[in-house]
């Protein structure tokens, strides 16, 4: 189904109460393999909630040592996206030093949250980690719809299986990726994520 197509679908149910949570590390990195291109973060929200009441949509990231992220969030935030950073612990490991940082148990804190203060009706998980499956599990005996949006050739087979429907983002590429123009340059490129 193409991207116009399920957004027109659901705008029949603009009643229903939407919780967006972005893993934008796993969206970042499924655009740059997945597409080699930027993506769009507006058009990606308006694919998440697609036309139905949006209840809150949460960007989580990476404070990144060295890279400035100030403009990128500042452009979230004024599309509608609550940002939440992270900064990485460092793990020794011999001679070499290793970061670790996920929102694994910060996206489903706040999903269950939401899901137990009864104010969404569908819970929209853009990820492709299978370490989500129990929370999925969880959200559906809450009688929450949960949709997972991902890069299918990064996506955990048992994550979509687990979820109520599923949205490859390399089959609806064109829609959530910036235009570029003819100089190279990107369209309204304040709304893309570096890289």
């Amino acid at each position: 189904m193409k991207a116009q197509e399920l957004i027109d679908r659901d705008k029949m149910t603009s009643h229903l109460r939407v919780a967006v949570f972005v893993d934008m590390q796993n969206i970042y990195y499924g655009a740059k393999n997945t597409l080699k291109k930027k993506v769009d973060f507006k058009r990606l929200l308006e694919l998440g909630v697609r036309g139905r009441t949006l209840y809150r949509a949460i960007a989580y990231l990476v404070d990144l040592d060295k890279v400035n992220q100030d403009s990128f969030i500042y452009v979230l935030r004024s599309l509608g996206y609550e940002v939440k950073l992270k900064e990485p612990k460092k793990f020794y490991s011999w001679d070499k030093i290793e970061y670790k940082a996920d929102w694994d148990m910060g996206i489903a804190i706040d999903a269950i949250a939401m899901a137990e203060n009864g104010k969404i009706d569908v819970v929209v998980l853009m990820s492709g980690d299978g370490d989500f499956v129990d929370l999925i599990n969880f959200l559906k005996a809450k009688g929450i719809k949960v949709e997972v949006i991902s890069f299918r050739s990064i996506t955990a087979k048992e994550l979509i299986h687990a979820a109520n429907e599923y949205i490859d983002l390399g089959e609806i590429g064109d829609y959530i990726v910036l235009e570029e123009k003819e100089n190279g340059d990107i369209s309204n490129s304040s709304r893309s994520f570096f890289g």
